[in-house]
């Protein structure tokens, strides 16, 4: 035990909206750089925009080491016009051989401090403006965790659930990685981000749509692919399932579940943007670590 399952479906070049070439300004997303591993770090080196005036979401999971989480987006916001970034499970960990061992929301502050000296937006900071293609509309960084409330069928609380995924095979390195403090449980942190982050949503001018950018799926709906789909447990809350809609979103970017694809959920377009692990990417087609053009799309995944 002790270990992540990940996986599903690869997706298709095709299956990933918004790859095509074309000039001008473009919102592009990426997630899950997972910058430990050496070819990763080659693809991430690689990564430069197709204009001057591109903007790069990151939605999560650079890496585990603060100073690999600064070396990353310090070179990605030398390339790109904003970068803005949003926490995954990854970075709140506290791994035993990192030299920074803040735990909880003091290594979340400890980040957001980072990333506003690299001048990188975080879920603290104002929503900047997309004014490019199919703008103006607001781009919200989320900080929402888990609350396990994506239960296996048959579980009727968190602690069912744990045990049906224990016997699974399938416990998430959070469990022993990703600390909570202060507050008493991942779950107690969850619903405390919940509030944070309905308030600040709910300041967002009524006639300014939005693109929502977590490390967890906003819905359940892109996790039902998931090879084991007890790990959906680590992979969002339910109490999110209304936020596309009640906040006006016109796209949701996620990463976490390592399935690159779109999902059209509720007449929302949700792109799963991760590169994941080189045994994941290595079996997909296409260019790994490519980002993906998240908006503006139409109904069918072409781009507007």
């Amino acid at each position: 035990m002790g270990y992540e399952v990940r996986g599903g479906p690869a997706a298709t070049e095709e299956s990933r909206a918004g790859n095509g070439a074309r000039s001008g300004p473009r919102l592009v997303a990426v997630s899950d750089l997972h910058v430990r591993y050496a070819e990763n770090r080659d693809i991430v080196e690689g990564l430069h925009p197709e204009s001057d005036e591109d903007w790069l979401l990151v939605a999560g999971d650079v890496g585990e080491y603060v100073a690999d989480v600064r070396r990353t987006l310090e070179l990605l916001a030398g390339r790109f016009a904003k970068v803005v970034w949003t926490p995954g499970n990854h970075e709140l960990w506290t791994p035993p051989g990192d030299p920074v061992q803040l735990r909880g929301e003091q290594r979340y502050e400890h980040l957001v401090r980072i990333c506003r000296e690299l001048g990188v937006v975080t879920p603290e900071d104002p929503f900047p403006v997309w004014e490019g293609p199919g703008g103006p509309v607001a781009i919200a960084p989320l900080f929402v965790l888990y609350d396990y409330s994506f239960r296996p069928a048959g579980a009727r609380s968190k602690e069912e659930a744990l045990v049906i995924a224990e016997q699974a095979g399938v416990v998430c390195r959070d469990e022993f990685l990703l600390h909570p403090d202060p507050h008493p449980s991942r779950d107690a942190w969850c619903r405390a981000r919940l509030r944070i982050t309905e308030a600040r949503l709910s300041e967002v001018p009524p006639e300014l749509p939005t693109v929502l950018v977590n490390h967890f799926p906003l819905v359940r709906e892109p996790t039902r692919v998931l090879w084991h789909p007890e790990f959906a447990l680590w992979c969002g809350t339910e109490a999110t399932a209304d936020w596309p809609r009640r906040f006006r979103a016109s796209a949701v970017v996620h990463g976490h579940l390592h399935v690159p694809r779109l999902v059209w959920w509720e007449g929302v377009p949700h792109q799963e943007v991760s590169l994941g692990y080189p045994r994941e990417w290595r079996r997909r087609p296409g260019t790994p670590g490519r980002p993906v053009e998240v908006f503006p799309l139409v109904p069918d995944g072409a781009r507007a």
